[in-house]
């Protein structure tokens, strides 16, 4: 049996660090939400210890069609979806045997609230570098002043740390993670407030 996996808090209106995932989806869009619920199947069914930023972006470029379109083209966006669907093989089975870090070399207070321990001492759940992922995916929405995070605000999340899993990917299939980024921030207002809308007008999803 698989123990539930926690989530980082996010940095407004905070729950408790092992608050029930369906308190935690009140946080994001639905779009959103059916990515992160994704990312968390992915990791559970494919027996990872964590869920790091590669399954956040694979569950991101699956679900969220806002993310698609951020990519240059549908041929790069497969690419994408070819280097990720062989995590099991090759470059990603050291993935297996280590810890995701994140970039900036420490673990926010957030994260390191919500990374239980298991009965042999070790961490599980969500990777140091996807837990900031998350973080900054809040603190880019609130920025704006938007309660509610956004795939686009998750894939700048994942994409910004140089060190992170999803980036390895990126780089292989030819995409250029500060390129990806900055055609975010040149179109995420169009964008944003489109299929999900703006806070408060479409319920978040309950999974």
């Amino acid at each position: 049996m698989h123990r539930p996996v926690p989530l980082p808090q996010p940095p407004r209106r905070p729950v408790a660090p092992r608050a029930e995932l369906t308190s935690f989806l009140s946080f994001l869009t639905p779009s959103l939400a059916t990515a992160v619920t994704g990312a968390r199947r992915r990791a559970l069914r494919d027996g990872d210890r964590q869920i790091d930023t590669a399954h956040l972006l694979h569950a991101l470029v699956e679900s969220d069609p806002d993310v698609g379109d951020a990519f240059e083209s549908g041929h790069q966006l497969a690419r994408v979806l070819g280097y990720l669907a062989q995590r099991s093989i090759g470059y990603g089975l050291r993935w297996q045997r280590s810890v995701e870090e994140s970039g900036a070399g420490r673990l926010l207070p957030a994260a390191r609230e919500a990374e239980p321990r298991g009965d042999d001492g070790r961490s599980f759940g969500w990777s140091p570098a996807a837990a900031a992922a998350l973080e900054g995916a809040f603190r880019r929405a609130a920025g704006r002043g938007d309660e509610r995070a956004h795939g686009l605000d998750l894939l700048v999340g994942v994409a910004a740390d140089p060190e992170s899993r999803a980036v390895e990917v990126l780089k292989r299939a030819g995409v250029d993670p500060v390129a990806l980024v900055a055609r975010v921030d040149a179109s995420v207002e169009p964008r944003i407030g489109g299929r999900d809308g703006a806070f408060g007008e479409e319920p978040s999803q309950q999974v």
